[in-house]
């Protein structure tokens, strides 16, 4: 039996005589290239290194995360292409649990006990679909989602059995591009013929995205009435309560979800935020610790949850619990990105609240200097530094970060944030001069980029605006102007690999600060037409690989 000759898996299986038990199957299925993982770390390396066709993953994995979890970070982080078939191995007693948790469904279930022959048939019906959505996913990853909406359609008409799942990706691509009342109607379509759960939170996502938030919540709390296990429409949820200012609605929503999903960090440090902000210190200890703990072995930890632990505990009176965070922010994440600063940034917390001034005075010095080659740092805790210098006789510092925080704002919230830090100090003329100066910064360097393009001189064009995005990678007006002053230069001069492989993601970025940007769909054509003009666009569609069976 040959039939999945040459396809590539990777087991992830905590377990050595399970491992050795699916690896046999697979053999038994003609499949003989085969790498293993035995924790969620280990399969993150090996997806990090290379791509493989199908990945066999249990659900019950060990170190306090989960399968679904495993997923959801390697959908997040694109380390999975989207032709990856994606196998959950599950226990009977988990299924319904898995299968209604969330919206980032894998391919396909898989319950044990099962056989060689019934694995066979579960890839064969899996790579069946892949073959039929094959040329789909190769639009979107040449960046020509609207070519892949046209993909879709076509792949409805010839493959009638994935109708429901065309029209879906064909929303979701919608959602993509920005076009929110383009996917509305399809969501409610299919809201009328299947009443889907993932549906009627599709639809509830294109009216959030509208500002519609009465609408939105409505579906959204009927959607988690209903289904208790849908994580995703309790994140949902909690996003339209905040948005209309409900911040204590938008933590009991989280608590819920996390109540019935505890291991997925993303949404515990939501939660935290969510809390701090509410003015509940206690439930965002809790949820940071759990971070904390959570995050402690995985590849993607953040120096950052450290600081907001430290945070909370000098709010709640305990510098000693504050500087035990510290010193295991310092041993377990030492040397990575930021960790220094952090560190500084935490110090400063607690020798303000204890009142070491000389320590203070080192801690803000140290902070100060690192945080000028740190636009990775989130703007919550620039403002921290910010409000520690201010309170600290260090103006010219804090000043120095508000500025930063409002260059570099992706929306106006954020720059009345970093105001009201310099307004709750008594600097309201100051806070209004550095707004200013920051909305000029970005005027001066877009003007600066367009300048030289016009002029001719594309390269300096590009040059100056992706310097001006590395530095300000959370400014929209930034980001659409960077990925324009590449394409200029693609357009007037010889194809550039290196600049040409950055352009998806200079719009994917444009995408997720500004997705509702009335020139994104221009921004976009202009990608698809340069691509065109140097014959570098999607080639022939991969050939459908061989139905097992």
């Amino acid at each position: 039996m040959n039939e999945l000759e040459g396809l590539t898996a990777l087991i992830i299986e905590p377990h050595a005589g399970m491992r050795a038990s699916i690896h046999s199957m697979l053999t038994l299925c003609g499949l003989t290239r085969i790498e293993h993982a035995s924790t969620s770390n280990q399969a993150v390396k090996h997806l990090g290194l290379r791509q493989f066709d199908m990945i066999l993953c249990e659900y019950d994995l060990e170190g306090g995360q989960d399968g679904q979890q495993l997923l959801e970070d390697l959908r997040h982080h694109k380390l999975m292409r989207l032709a990856t078939m994606f196998f959950m191995v599950t226990a009977e007693g988990n299924h319904s649990k898995v299968v209604s948790a969330a919206e980032l469904a894998p391919t396909d279930y898989i319950l044990k006990p099962f056989t060689a022959d019934r694995l066979l048939d579960r890839i064969a019906r899996a790579l069946d679909k892949r073959n039929a959505f094959l040329p789909v996913y190769t639009l979107m990853e040449a960046g020509d989602q609207e070519q892949a909406i046209a993909a879709c359609i076509e792949g409805q008409r010839l493959h009638t059995r994935y109708a429901v799942d065309f029209l879906r990706l064909r929303a979701e691509l919608h959602m993509f591009l920005g076009q929110a009342e383009q996917a509305e109607p399809i969501y409610r379509h299919l809201v009328e013929i299947k009443a889907i759960a993932w549906a009627r939170l599709g639809l509830a996502k294109t009216l959030f995205v509208r500002k519609r938030y009465d609408e939105a919540r409505e579906i959204l709390e009927d959607l988690v009435d209903t289904n208790r296990n849908f994580v995703d429409a309790y994140d949902w949820l909690a996003r339209t309560q905040a948005a209309v200012g409900d911040l204590q609605k938008s933590q009991a929503v989280l608590e819920d979800a996390v109540a019935v999903s505890p291991h997925a960090v993303r949404r515990l440090r939501t939660l935290a935020d969510t809390a701090f902000e509410a003015g509940d210190v206690d439930t965002a200890e809790k949820a940071l610790r759990q971070v904390v703990g959570k995050a402690k072995y995985s590849e993607f930890r953040d120096p950052e949850d450290h600081v907001k632990l430290v945070r909370a505990l000098v709010h709640k009176g305990d510098p000693v619990g504050a500087a035990a965070v510290i010193r295991d922010l310092d041993r377990s994440m030492g040397g990575r990105n930021n960790t220094a600063l952090c560190s500084a940034i935490a110090s400063s917390l607690v020798h303000e609240y204890t009142g070491n001034e000389a320590r203070l005075g080192e801690a803000l010095g140290t902070a100060l200097a690192a945080s000028k080659d740190a636009p990775g740092l989130s703007a919550d805790l620039k403002l921290e530094l910010a409000r520690t210098c201010i309170d600290n006789g260090r103006e010219e510092g804090a000043s120095e970060l508000v500025r930063e925080v409002m260059s570099n704002a992706s929306n106006d919230a954020v720059v009345t944030r970093a105001m009201g830090v310099l307004e709750q100090a008594g600097k309201g003329e100051l806070a209004q001069s550095l707004a200013q100066q920051s909305r000029q910064q970005v005027v001066d360097l877009v003007a600066g980029g367009a300048a030289r393009a016009k002029n001719g001189d594309y390269r300096g064009a590009v040059t100056l605006m992706l310097e001006a995005a590395t530095k300000l990678p959370n400014n929209p007006a930034v980001a659409f102007n960077a990925a324009l002053a590449v394409l200029r230069c693609l357009e007037h001069e010889a194809w550039d690999n290196r600049l040409g492989a950055q352009v998806p993601a200079l719009i994917g970025n444009v995408r997720k600060l500004d997705p509702l940007n009335p020139k994104l769909p221009a921004l976009a054509a202009l990608h698809q037409q340069v691509l065109k003009q140097h014959k570098q666009g999607p080639h022939a569609v991969a050939a459908p690989l061989r139905k097992a069976g």
